[in-house]
């Protein structure tokens, strides 16, 4: 379903130049930059939830244990499929 959304004109501006440039319509230019800034916040919790488990030595060990664990699976002898 479509939605209204009110951006500031040079907002506005900015979207159509890279519409433009892409060959792409306004809304999947929107669409686009709603994702990358999706991605960006998704990785930025990513890093302060690593920061947290780095700033805490005991918890960090366990999630280095983990990981190790996981690095045996790749010499499992299994074929890619």
């Amino acid at each position: 379903m479509a939605q209204t959304v009110r951006i500031d004109p040079a907002a506005h501006t900015a979207l159509a130049e890279i519409a433009k440039a892409k060959s792409i319509p306004l809304s999947e230019a929107l669409r686009r930059a709603v994702e990358l800034l999706r991605r960006e916040v998704f990785f930025e919790q990513m890093n302060a939830g690593y920061a947290a488990l780095r700033a805490d030595p005991d918890a960090w060990a366990e999630e280095q244990r983990d990981a190790s664990a996981w690095d045996a699976t790749s010499a499992d002898g299994l074929d890619d499929e």
